[in-house]
């Protein structure tokens, strides 16, 4: 398992069946558990976010469930539904 470091990951873009969706804004954490919960993702403005298969937080963030997340390199690769 190869550690990355949270700062790394700020900024960094994220794709979607090789389709750019936008950059990563945050991850979501369960306090009790310590698991990662989700990506916040700030959609690219030609992004419809209706059209894609995630929710949207009240600040208008995607998110995505980590366990969708195929592979960390020059960006977040996320399998779709």
């Amino acid at each position: 398992m190869v550690d990355i470091l949270a700062e790394d990951l700020s900024g960094k873009g994220i794709i979607m069946g090789g389709t750019e969706l936008g950059v990563l804004y945050n991850i979501t954490m369960d306090l009790k558990t310590g698991r990662l919960v989700d990506l916040l993702v700030t959609p690219h403005d030609a992004r419809d976010p209706e059209s894609l298969p995630f929710e949207t937080d009240d600040d208008g963030h995607l998110q995505v469930p980590v366990e969708r997340v195929q592979r960390v390199e020059d960006y977040i690769d996320v399998r779709p539904a």
